[in-house]
């Protein structure tokens, strides 16, 4: 998995994190009135609220930062592969931009951009029958991709030569189900589809995900992912190939890539709120870790095989400003 994919993947698993960090402030918000209401009736149109009318006592009107605008700016810094398929590891800068603006998500995708033109608000009230049906995301993707474009460490694969930088364009959706395994959680499908624009590797790549929220007590979350990455033959001739001519250069052994299942990674992300609530914003601190494993052609290949390694690890950790 090259630097820019694994950094896709950590932001875009942060990204989950904080996305989903709206439903738990309804939910957080509920029990905080819970444990501080008095006598409760049920309005006509709605849940019980206070007899005396307004918010419950000790619930601070405007105090959840997630409302129909919102923004979290991060920066940080992970320890990733050179190249997809190094075993050699540099440290690189995880910038970070989350949120809602104008009624559009936006969440990151590595040197990119990801944007929900079906981003929702955050419900009124407490979860409910009405809250806890699955919604939808849907809208376009923007990348850059700049794999053995720079910051090769390897003295070989250098010698077969830099490639191009990529632009990828494509549509991003999914699907997320609330209250999974407790009133909190949520469990996401989603899929990403790109095509190079640049005219770089001039190829397409599916990328499939799986993801689970939930809070780990009021200031602090958990967020797993698996996901895997499928491409075309071009995509995998222009990554994994040896030519002639790098053959040459390089003393590697030609290899000719074909496109299919390229990786399949797991990346966990836990999230701490510096002011232990998660839902009134402010600064938090996230550390990453995961996975991935090349496998076909990626792992065939000798820039992977002979120079480097199937198994790619990673990791980071950022501080995060939401408001």
């Amino acid at each position: 998995m090259p630097i820019k994919t694994i950094t896709c993947s950590l932001a875009a698993t942060l990204c989950a994190a904080l996305v989903s960090a709206p439903a738990f402030a309804q939910g957080t918000d509920e029990d905080e009135q819970t444990q501080t209401r008095g006598p409760a009736t049920a309005g006509p149109d709605g849940p019980p609220s206070d007899a005396r009318g307004g918010p419950p006592p000790g619930v601070i009107p405007g105090d959840i930062v997630f409302d129909d605008t919102w923004i979290t700016l991060g920066v940080g810094a992970g320890l990733v592969p050179s190249y997809s398929g190094s075993d050699d590891y540099v440290v690189f800068p995880l910038p970070l931009i989350v949120g809602r603006v104008g009624g559009v998500g936006i969440s990151p995708n590595g040197p990119g951009l990801n944007l929900d033109l079906l981003s929702q608000p955050p419900a009124d009230g407490p979860p409910g029958p009405d809250t806890d049906t699955p919604s939808f995301s849907f809208g376009p993707s923007f990348r850059f991709r700049n794999d053995r474009a720079d910051q090769i460490e390897d003295e070989v694969v250098l010698a077969a030569g830099e490639l191009d930088t990529a632009f990828e364009v494509g549509v991003n959706g999914g699907v997320t189900f609330p209250s999974v395994l407790n009133r909190l959680d949520r469990l996401s499908l989603s899929t990403s589809v790109r095509w190079d624009i640049l005219g770089a590797h001039d190829g397409m790549l599916v990328e499939p995900s799986i993801g689970y929220f939930t809070p780990v007590g009021r200031g602090s979350a958990l967020q797993l992912s698996l996901g895997a990455q499928f491409v075309d033959d071009s995509f995998a001739d222009y990554y994994y190939s040896v030519s002639a001519d790098q053959s040459v250069a390089s003393g590697l052994a030609e290899f000719t890539a074909d496109g299919g299942l390229n990786s399949l990674g797991l990346t966990a992300i836990g999230t701490v709120d510096l002011d232990g609530n998660l839902t009134n914003g402010g600064w938090n601190v996230y550390g990453i870790g995961g996975y991935s494993r090349l496998v076909g052609d990626a792992a065939d290949t000798p820039f992977t095989s002979v120079r480097g390694s199937a198994n790619q690890f990673f990791g980071g950790i950022g501080v995060g400003y939401t408001f």
